[in-house]
């Protein structure tokens, strides 16, 4: 049952990262010109990249180890992660990795 919820987890936010990187190359087409697809391709795999990079909590868990450090709180846990299922390799493997591929298919 994980699984299939892990899964529909991913679908959801590879669906969302295309209909959003869509919107912003028709936008960029139409402000700047150029071709569609090559804008779309260059779009998914920025934004696959960046979901890749950053899918998980963990940039911003380094960031606060100094304020909590400071203020003498005990460490986060992983254990509350809000509903999630898939971790940061997990987000990497199902949605940023297709959203590279697709978007270097895109434009060879």
């Amino acid at each position: 049952m994980t699984v299939v919820r892990g899964l529909r987890e991913a679908l959801l936010l590879l669906v969302i990262a295309v209909a959003v990187v869509t919107s912003a190359a028709g936008v960029w087409v139409w402000v700047a010109g150029g071709e569609y697809t090559v804008r779309l391709g260059m779009g998914l795999m920025v934004v696959g990249a960046l979901l890749g990079v950053t899918g998980d909590l963990t940039l911003s868990r380094i960031g606060m180890m100094g304020a909590r450090a400071t203020f003498g709180s005990a460490p986060e846990r992983e254990a509350a992660s809000g509903g999630r299922v898939l971790t940061g390799v997990g987000i990497f493997l199902f949605v940023g990795l297709p959203l590279i591929v697709l978007g270097v298919l895109l434009i060879s």
